[in-house]
């Protein structure tokens, strides 16, 4: 009877297979280093998307912002093409026209007056036609004076 009390160790100084240590055993099993990998994963995984979909909120952000930008520019050069035109001659002397009613020393003004809803009388009074517009086209067309 050829018992030992502790199990015969090879060359190396290492227990039999069958006296492995907890941790081989189960760093030597497959499903638990497939389950390892996996939690692994899951762990990489979350900072990535994470940093992903802030990576996109801040590139639409950006793209907002430049075409805020594009805007603003477009803005800006129509403000100062009415700067330049505001402090050119031509604008002063439009003002001049308009505003004040001046004239050039050689010109001749008409001023043609337009009374759309005044009707001429007799008399030579104007009266002012307080007919709405469709029933102005109604008996435009739909009355018997002709």
């Amino acid at each position: 009877m050829n018992q030992f009390r502790n199990p015969p160790r090879s060359f190396n100084g290492e227990r039999n297979e069958n006296n492995k240590s907890f941790f081989n055993r189960l760093f030597s099993n497959q499903r638990f280093l497939a389950f390892l990998g996996l939690v692994l994963i899951i762990l990489i995984s979350f900072p990535l998307i994470r940093t992903y979909s802030e990576k996109k909120m801040v590139e639409t952000e950006m793209a907002e912002l430049k075409a805020n930008i594009a805007k603003y520019e477009q803005e800006t050069e129509k403000l100062q093409e009415m700067i330049n035109y505001l402090g050119s001659k031509e604008s002063l002397e439009a003002q001049a026209r308009l505003n004040l009613n001046l004239k050039k020393p050689d010109e001749i003004v008409v001023v043609i007056d337009r009374g759309e809803n005044e009707l001429p009388t007799e008399k030579g009074e104007k009266v002012i036609d307080e007919r709405s517009n469709l029933r102005k086209w109604r008996d435009y067309f739909f009355s018997a004076e002709l």
